[in-house]
């Protein structure tokens, strides 16, 4: 299944996106709630597995795939390559960050360039999306608490990151977590560490890296961060990123007003987004 959010920001509903359009599901199932975490408690992953109706096409703005994530947990220097480009040695134990729920945008909505920070970056990463919580999870197990898998931008503002010596900052302004166009379930994945991923800022690719090249794996990752710390159903685990971040070339190249950047991987999708000084909170 592909599930996607759709509507006004605020107002999204769920549905399923099909080769021949778009499923309401809200028209088929008046209770089912938004795709948070009471989704995945109420068991509908597993409900709406064997659902066969028709779609259509629907013009209207989707939403990030997941609402209300408690977390959105990342992960530093989890490819070998973007390690060396920024002059260090590959992390011997995963090394984690979170970016906070503010962040989380649409696919393809606008993201909002901050004030306080410049050298703004892109990171195409492969998400991962918690269906069943739990703390201490073994490595084998870990798959069986994937709910799948999504496209997230980890949009970085360097300028913080680096000022501050911490990441926390120059992570989690407004927006800067666009993620989707869908949540992929499992069947329709297969091995998530055997997909291409690539970004493109305004129509040129920068970013053209392949899962299989993770230093920490999906099982490892939520083994390792689950130890201690509870994850919760529709949290978000973002893999990390592979070489070709801006910040890293000779000269540094980095988002400016108007610019659109392009995150894809391969059985997902691609997002887009364009990044602005000013965003209409009507719209």
């Amino acid at each position: 299944m592909k599930l996607i959010r759709m509507g006004p920001k605020g107002q999204e509903r769920p549905g399923l996106w099909q080769p021949d359009g778009i499923v309401d599901l809200r028209e088929h199932f008046a209770e089912i709630p938004d795709i948070d975490p009471s989704f995945f408690e109420q068991g509908w992953l597993e409900r709406l597995a064997g659902l066969r109706v028709p779609g259509r096409e629907f013009k209207i703005r989707w939403g990030a795939p997941i609402a209300r994530p408690s977390k959105i947990i990342c992960l530093g220097k989890n490819y070998v390559e973007h390690a060396k480009e920024g002059g260090f040695e590959a992390p011997t134990r995963p090394l984690i960050f979170c970016k906070t729920p503010n962040t989380l945008n649409g696919p393809f909505d606008p993201v909002l360039l901050p004030r306080s920070s410049g050298q703004v970056d892109w990171e195409v990463e492969l998400a991962a999306v918690i269906g069943k919580g739990g703390k201490r999870i073994a490595e084998e197990e870990a798959m069986a608490h994937v709910a799948g898998f999504t496209v997230m931008n980890d949009v970085s503002g360097r300028q913080a990151q680096f000022a501050d010596s911490q990441w926390f900052r120059g992570k989690s302004f407004d927006t800067f977590a666009p993620m989707g166009p869908a949540l992929v379930t499992l069947d329709e994945i297969g091995d998530p560490h055997d997909l291409r991923l690539k970004a493109a800022l305004n129509g040129r690719i920068m970013q053209d890296g392949h899962t299989r090249d993770l230093i920490f794996r999906l099982p490892t990752l939520i083994a390792n961060i689950s130890e201690d710390i509870t994850l919760c159903p529709g949290d978000v685990i973002s893999t990390g990123t592979p070489a070709g971040v801006g910040i890293f070339r000779h000269p540094p190249i980095v988002v400016q007003e108007g610019d659109e950047v392009e995150c894809w991987v391969e059985k997902i999708g691609s997002i887009r987004n364009r990044f602005v000084s000013h965003i209409d909170d009507k719209v």
